[in-house]
Formats: structure tokens, sequence, C-alpha cells
């Protein structure tokens, strides 16, 4: 009653409406003005399709107390909107429509900057795909890139989403308990995997059918369904609005915010787009730091709280002509794990001052990380039919460098003062008995004390690597060169003694589908299909370039300072 009181006293509460948009839905929109306001507002929106009354009201609030019109649009389908929730596809042209409907109002100045984090960060690509006059600027964190990395990555689908949609799409709202009920899903995705079927059975396993899901499933390539829905290729350089990104190391999303700067830099080098970036998950890069994330310890300078800070320092910027957030020094602006120091460049392909290779080398004793090639091969064999090897429902993670169904790769100890900053590459040779395999590569720093950090990772499908819009699949028995380029960044500083472990492994576990190798569509593979166990010859000339800069340490310069 207080916070109510408090509200009508210091705002403008308007009740929800619902606007048209130009195929005739409907979607809800709230609204919240401060109510001491001398002259009309540039307006912040967030657009959703978390349709949740009381998250909505904290962001509003938020808002209107820096000054802001508050605008909240949900999806259609959500909210008041008597249509059928769809994730994605309408997204784009709703929130143009909304963005129009603030335009008109009589508090509105015309201007409008969105902000948001996951799915919030989409809409707003969605939106700027279709150019309204009214949209100044963006503020997109964790960033999802449908088709991109949701609900695949490099061409292999995750399960997760599979309890997204009904918890998204069943009501007017959302349906946290069945969402949350943890024992439910996990249950159904281990009873999948063990059960050998498609990944299609879900729906059977399940008692209950999701179109969605299945939809999705039909588009396992990156195609004119989800180009439809962001902004494609030269799409890109029409977009001339500034635009901060956050993500984290150790976001989920991450990829997909890296597609969209690395995409509007390439087709507009003048873009004045930014990328904020620290060892951050997808919940602390959007909104506040978490202070340890997978058992790091963050920078003290790392601790940043964008959602409640850094958000309006960078609309303050753009709209009221305050100076810009003091982290900003450059387009990318990264944290180095392990030395409170942030560093600033102009690409993410600049974190580093160059690379060095690596090759999967094999020397009859060991498998190791070596700067020549060996003359040996590194051989891998994995039971695709087998579905009694998940580790029991409550191990723990390892606490060691997790070699499942792959190999394992170590260095020397590294020079003293080495980092690792950017977006690691890599040419793969490779001989199978399959036509197809998903591939994980992981890399780690291990200390000398024998403990472990993860620092980055790469998932694909093999037949999407050279191409993710057209499946291209191998030739058994036949030598087959695999090059790529990793989708997510990080910093690191290792310390002194430690070295670099990568695994190559195959990913296989209750998370994805099973890639059988058969050519068919993976999503409609069973264990009948598994056929012999997949093996496959790493060759000789197999590298990975890593980005490292030796010597680093004694030049860092500190930029900006923690928030409180």
């Amino acid at each position: 009653m207080l916070a109510e009181e408090d509200d009508r006293r210091r705002y403008e509460v308007r009740e929800p409406i619902l606007i048209k948009t130009p195929d005739g839905a409907s979607v809800t929109v709230l609204t919240l003005l401060p109510k001491q306001r001398q002259a009309k507002l540039p307006a912040l929106l967030g657009f959703t399709i978390y349709a949740n009354a009381a998250w909505s009201a904290l962001d509003m609030r938020l808002t209107a107390a820096h000054g802001y019109a508050a605008v909240v649009g949900y999806s259609r389908g959500k909210g008041l909107s008597p249509d059928t929730p769809v994730p994605y596809e309408h997204d784009g042209a709703d929130a143009d429509a909304v963005i129009e409907w603030i335009a008109r109002q009589p508090w509105s100045d015309g201007r409008v900057g969105m902000y948001g984090g996951s799915y919030n960060g989409f809409t707003q690509w969605a939106a700027a795909k279709h150019r309204p006059a009214a949209l100044k600027a963006l503020m997109p964190s964790v960033t999802v890139a449908p088709g991109i990395d949701v609900p695949m990555e490099g061409g292999v689908n995750f399960d997760f989403v599979y309890s997204w949609v009904p918890y998204t799409t069943d009501g007017k709202d959302l349906d946290q308990a069945h969402y949350d009920d943890n024992a439910h899903w996990n249950g159904l995705y281990r009873r999948w995997y063990e059960s050998g079927k498609p990944f299609r059975a879900l729906d059977e396993l399940n008692g209950r059918p999701n179109p969605v899901f299945q939809r999705w499933l039909d588009h396992p390539d990156y195609d004119a369904y989800w180009q439809a829905m962001i902004p494609y290729g030269k799409e890109f350089a029409a977009i001339d609005i500034p635009v901060l990104t956050t993500t984290g190391y150790y976001d989920g999303g991450q990829i997909g915010a890296l597609h969209y700067i690395q995409q509007h830099q390439r087709y507009n080098p003048h873009a004045e787009h930014y990328l904020l970036i620290g060892p951050w998950d997808h919940v602390g890069a959007q909104r506040k730091a978490r202070p340890v994330v997978n058992g790091y310890a963050i920078d003290e300078v790392a601790k940043q709280d964008i959602g409640r800070v850094i958000r309006y320092q960078w609309f303050d910027y753009v709209f009221r002509g305050a100076p810009k957030p003091a982290l900003l020094a450059d387009r990318v602006n990264y944290q180095v794990m392990g030395t409170n120091a942030w560093k600033h460049a102009p690409t993410v392909a600049a974190m580093s001052q160059g690379s060095r290779r690596f090759y999967l080398a094999n020397d009859g004793k060991a498998l190791r990380l070596a700067d020549r090639p060996s003359t040996r091969a590194s051989n891998l064999t994995v039971d695709l039919a087998r579905r009694d090897d998940l580790p029991p429902e409550d191990a723990p993670p390892p606490a060691d460098v997790d070699g499942r169904n792959g190999l394992i790769f170590t260095s020397d100890p590294l020079p003293a003062g080495t980092e690792i900053s950017g977006l690691f590459s890599g040419r793969l040779e490779v001989v199978t008995n399959k036509r197809d395999f998903d591939l994980r590569v992981t890399l780690y720093e291990k200390k000398a004390d024998g403990s472990v950090m993860q620092l980055s990772w790469y998932l694909a499908r093999a037949s999407y690597i050279g191409n993710r819009s057209k499946r291209q699949l191998l030739t058994p028995g036949r030598p087959t060169r695999l090059a790529f380029t990793n989708g997510r960044t990080t910093s690191r500083l290792f310390e002194p003694g430690s070295r670099l472990v990568v695994t190559v492994s195959i990913n296989k576990d209750e998370g994805s589908p099973v890639n059988m190798g058969s050519g068919k569509p993976v999503s409609d593979e069973s264990v009948a299909d598994a056929g012999a166990p997949l093996t496959l010859r790493w060759l000789p000339g197999s590298y990975l370039d890593i980005p490292v800069t030796v010597n680093a340490a004694s030049g860092v310069a500190k930029a900006g300072a923690p928030t409180p």
C-alpha cells in the first residue's frame, strides 16, 4: 500500500491499454510518467514476452524516477491481448507499432530508446529491422539472436527451450510454477535421452503437443524463417542509431550479442555501437554483476550495475548530452580477468595483439598442445547408441576438465604475463566414418595448483560449420577440413605456471539431440540410426589459433571504477 501511495504521489500511472498493429492484432501497453515534468519527454521502452505486472512495474518505476516516460509493451497474445502468443515471429512489427504510438502521444518528445536483456534484447533488433523514425537508441543486453544462438547454436538444438515455450505462451502472463518444476523438466530430458527416441518425441514423452518447438525443428538451417526476425546482411547498414551492447564471458547469450555488433560493424563501419563485456553470466550482464561466477571471484572493477546505473548513464548520454559512461573508452570494452582492470579496442578482433598456434599433437605418450604438428593422428571412438552414460542426477559439476566423449590436449606452462583475449579459431582436419557429428571445443586454464577455470567454448554441427544456412554432409572415410572462428570471446591473464587445456569432444548428452551421423534430419534420428560407433581421426595438421598477448600485465591501464 505504501508503495502504491508513493507511486500515485510521484507518478502518473496510466491504465494498461491495447493498441492495434497494422495487421489487425493487439498488443498491451503500460505507461508510467513522472508527475514533475515541465516538458515533453523521451521515452524508454521495454518490449517483452515476459508479461509479469510486478516486473514491469519495477522497471517502469526506475525509468520514471530518472525522468523518462516509462513504457512497457507485451508481445501479442500477452496481457490484455486476445491474440495467440507466438515467440519471435511478430515482435519486430509489433514493437514498431508501439514506437509509432509513443511518438504520437502528447507527453512524448518524439524520441524513443529501447532497453532490456535476453528476449528483450532481441525485440530491440527486431524493431530496428523496421527502422521506426522515432527509435533513437538501443541498449540490448545478453541478446538472443533467433536461429543463431537459440533455439540452436551452430546447428545444434537445445532442449531447454522446450519448457520455455509453454512458460511464455500458455497464458496471458507466465506459467512460472510449471517452468520452475525442475524435477519434471530434467526428468523429461533424461527419459528422452535414455529412451533413444528422436528429439521430436519430446511431445510424446511429455504427453502434450508443443507446436512452436516442432516448427523450430522444421527449420534446422538459418533460413528465411529466421532471417525475417532480425536484421540480416545489408539491413545492418541502415541502422544508424547509437547502440550499447552488454554481455558476459559466461553468458549463454554471448554469441547472439556478438553477432549483432560484428554484423553492425561489418555493414556500417562508422556505427556508434559499443560493447561492454566482463566476467558476467546471463543475469549479471543485464542487471547487477554477481560477485562469484562459476567459482571465480570477479575483480572489483567488474562489479558493475548495468540495469540500474549504466543503463541510465547511457540514455542520459544519448538524450540529454551527459558524458558518455566512463567505461566506454572505445567500441569494445572488456575486463581482463585477474588484472582488476579494463581494456579497450576498436573491434573484437583487436582485443589481442596476435595469436599463437597450437597443434593438436600426439607424441605417442600424451596429447599435447604443441608449436609443431606431430606425425600421429589422435583417435576418438564414441558409442552413439549407448544411453546409460549420464552422470547421476545429483552429481556435482566436474571439478576438473570435463573430457567425456572427447580428447584432452595440454600445453606446457605458458610464459609469465600471458593474456588470452578475443575469439579463438581453428582448422581441424578429420577422417570419420559418419556423415556428420556435433563438435564441442572447450578452453581451460589449468593452474599450477591443479585447479581449472573454464574460459570459453565452441559448439557446432560439423555439417553447418562452413555455412549455417545450408547443411553440407561429410563423406565418410575422406579427410575433411573444418575451419571455424568461435562466437564467444573471453579475456584472462593467466596465473604464473598455468597451462592451457583444450578438450575436443562430441556433444552427446540430454541437453541436445544426439547426432547419429546418418545424414537424416538430426531431430528425426533415433538409436536405430546409430550403426557402428562414431570414429574420428584428428589428423596431425589440426590446430587452434589462440588470441595471446604476452607480458601484457605490466602495461594494463585501469579504466573506470566499480559502481556502488
